[in-house]
């Protein structure tokens, strides 16, 4: 924008805020953010289905399904390629981790190429096979819409936040067209620590993204003839519950180790074709893993038990249960290393849908494997529905989000007691096990999650190191003498002087209450060089580190201010607890309520 842009926008803000308070302009935004949400969502999920029919309905050829081993290979290269040469060196993140590092250390700012680019790829690698879910990149893009719209009307952190968490509900909300899971997916991952007026923007922003993307796009994600639960199956849901939150945990661990894998290979393209083939050979074997997975559950809330054989090389055991639990199984943990390929690889998506692909195929093997031994007839579309719910909210740690998606997608309100029992369950085995959450867990290692238990830390991880570094200090060279820089040091406002060679590294300090004993002859010294009478600092604080250690290394010494260098020692400047406390007033300040 030019300068008469940015001058004209600045005049309407300033009228804006005479007329209109934040909170009510803050509604008004809820409404537009929810209404752009909306057509984000119908738009990525109609694109979506449109690629994926299109090859698998509408292109007619003898040897098409031969084509599906390269599919999602050509799907990843597609997204590679989109974000190498269109998006020119610009970054494009997945999953739910960036919009909470966002949050947490970028002032809730999210590029506005994500609105788009989170759309069109996710769209190509999922609607080529990639099996991994719509949902993350959808509240990736909603996050965007809702950034940017506080950005541009020039709104404070705390607003801009809010309609970051608006815009990630409105996504949620539109593609599962279910408005209270899209609110609290927004209030559990996003927000926290949140105050009854946030209900308000974010239930307007979900509802209204609901509205439009059924409009747009009316299919549901998944309908089901609900019946009753029996309270003799109870024992049997609290069984599945365990199964579920074990495997929540094996999931969590396996993300940790197929990103160390892909970390080893440097060169993109090879992610690529790595991933890509091996895509390619697992949906070969077991069909079900192709693009996000959710219509074979479908199909087994149904009644077809056999569906996830159909179309496989085993298809002709469709008939003898034993196989069909048996392939269930393996596809389970196959789908777990075909959705972290398929997002380690290259590829757009993220691992909430396959969260639900899993839960449904784990519910499904135990309920029909258990009325294979005659012992119990369980319900097998109900326990595939609290299998659902539970990996949900055991991999996002996010309970109440699994159990109200659920009953909303599939109108599952009469299952709600066995649903709060299956969420609650497998969430306290996972966060028994794993503090953090598979979104959280990195973010946590490196000390850039926001953690509102402990506010002084929170505040303190917000901060950056290059923010609170001093450099005015005048610096001493190694063969210098006191007397050289007589007038340098008294006329200097510091009390401290680092001795820094011709390379730059830190050979030590001194104190000005030293240096003027040296100078009044009140100690020897005043001809020897610096380097002989540098005093070792009592620690020295690196570029990388956070301010969390920052400030446990002052308080450990007790010391008022401390050196930092590079990571070659070279020398940068100090920080001081004074430098530190008033970004930290600051930050309270910007922070306003969220923090209170």
């Amino acid at each position: 924008m030019n300068y008469s842009i940015y001058k004209k926008l600045d005049q309407i803000n300033h009228w804006r805020m005479k007329k209109i308070s934040n909170r009510n302009f803050l509604i008004i935004l809820a409404f537009v953010v929810g209404v752009i949400g909306g057509l984000a969502a119908a738009l990525l999920k109609g694109l979506t289905h449109f690629i994926a029919s299109t090859l698998q309905n509408d292109i007619d050829w003898h040897f098409k399904y031969s084509f599906y081993l390269i599919l999602p290979l050509i799907g990843i290269l597609l997204s590679v390629i989109y974000v190498r040469k269109f998006l020119k060196g610009k970054r494009l993140e997945h999953g739910i981790t960036p919009i909470i590092y966002s949050i947490s250390r970028k002032s809730s700012r999210i590029e506005p190429h994500n609105i788009y680019s989170q759309i069109v790829t996710s769209a190509i690698t999922v609607g080529f096979g990639g099996s991994c879910g719509l949902e993350a990149p959808i509240a990736y893009s909603g996050s965007a819409i809702g950034s940017n719209t506080g950005r541009f009307f020039g709104l404070q952190y705390k607003e801009i936040t809010m309609l970051l968490a608006c815009g990630a509900a409105a996504g949620i909300s539109g593609a599962f067209n279910s408005p209270i899971a899209g609110m609290i997916f927004a209030i559990e991952i996003l927000l926290p620590e949140f105050s009854i007026p946030a209900f308000i923007p974010l239930l307007i922003s979900a509802a209204l993204a609901s509205v439009i993307s059924r409009l747009l796009y009316s299919e549901p994600l998944f309908h089901t003839a609900t019946t009753e639960w029996e309270v003799e199956a109870l024992f049997f849901y609290v069984l599945l519950a365990v199964l579920v939150g074990l495997y929540t945990v094996y999931f969590a661990k396996l993300t940790g180790v197929v990103k160390k894998w892909f970390s080893r290979v440097s060169n993109p393209y090879n992610k690529v074709w790595f991933s890509g083939i091996s895509l390619g050979l697992m949906i070969f074997i077991f069909p079900a893993l192709y693009g996000e997975g959710y219509l074979t559950i479908q199909q087994i809330l149904d009644g077809k038990f056999d569906a996830i054989v159909q179309n496989s090389l085993f298809s002709d055991y469709k008939n003898m249960a034993w196989v069909v639990i048996a392939y269930t199984v393996v596809t389970l943990f196959a789908k777990s290393f075909a959705s972290l390929f398929t997002l380690n690889g290259g590829g757009n998506g993220g691992v909430f849908g396959p969260s639900l692909v899993m839960g449904g195929l784990i519910g499904f093997a135990f309920a029909y494997g258990m009325n294979q031994t005659g012992v119990v007839m369980l319900n097998v579309p109900n326990f595939v529905m609290a299998g659902m719910a539970g990996a949900l909210a055991g991999i996002m740690h996010a309970p109440l989000t699994g159990l109200f998606l659920i009953a909303e997608i599939t109108g599952g309100y009469t299952l709600m007691v066995p649903l709060m029992l299956v969420t609650s369950i497998s969430y306290l085995i996972n966060r028994s096990v794993l503090k953090h959450s598979i979104y959280t867990k990195v973010l946590a290692e490196s000390g850039d999650l926001l953690s509102y238990e402990d506010k002084d830390r929170t505040v303190l991880s917000m901060m950056k190191l290059r923010y609170v570094l001093e450099t005015n200090f005048v610096v001493l060279r190694p063969g210098e003498t006191p007397n050289d820089r007589k007038s340098d040091i008294i006329h200097s406002k510091r009390n401290i002087f680092p001795i820094v060679d011709e390379k730059g590294l830190l050979l030590g300090i001194l104190y000005s209450e030293r240096l003027f004993s040296i100078l009044l002859g009140e100690e020897e010294g005043v001809e020897k060089s610096f380097d002989k009478l540098a005093q070792k600092p009592n620690d020295i604080i690196k570029e990388r580190e956070n301010m969390d250690i920052v400030m446990s290394k002052m308080n450990r010494d007790d010391v008022w201010i401390l050196p930092v260098v590079d990571e070659d020692n070279r020398y940068l400047g100090f920080v001081s607890k004074s430098s530190v406390f008033n970004k930290y007033r600051a930050l309270l300040v910007r922070q306003g309520h969220y923090l209170e």
